[in-house]
């Protein structure tokens, strides 16, 4: 018969959680990163009768090195976990955003729920 404590260690071992939270996917969601360096564009969606895509000039940064990031308005850090972006110094200071599969990043508003705004990437 096998003793709690050791059924504890041979789950975790196992990637199992007695909590049904699966460890592997959990590790990748917290793994640190940083942004391809270049200019990223900011804007809103359009509409029909006018343009796809509204530019916001205010919004645009460029990645320079590492985890740090140039605005119109001056200089910061970021800090990639995941899919979350989250501006930790400067202009763009508490501003969140997600970062989608196709490198798109779009925010993310006080309440979780994903905004109107985009980024994305325009040149390096």
């Amino acid at each position: 018969m096998i003793r709690r404590p050791a059924l504890l260690a041979l789950l975790a071992l196992c990637g199992l959680s007695l909590f049904g939270a699966d460890l592997a996917q959990a590790g990748a969601r917290d793994r640190i990163g940083t942004l391809p360096q270049g200019r990223y564009e900011c804007g809103l969606p359009g509409d029909a009768a006018g343009e796809a895509w509204v530019v916001d000039p205010a919004y645009n940064f460029s990645i320079s090195s590492a985890s740090r990031y140039v605005s119109p308005q001056g200089k910061g850090t970021y800090l990639l976990t995941g899919h979350d972006v989250i501006f930790t110094r400067g202009p763009m200071k508490d501003m969140r955003m997600r970062r989608h599969a196709s490198g798109l990043l779009q925010q993310v508003d006080a309440d979780g729920e994903l905004g109107r705004l985009r980024c994305h990437r325009v040149g390096s």
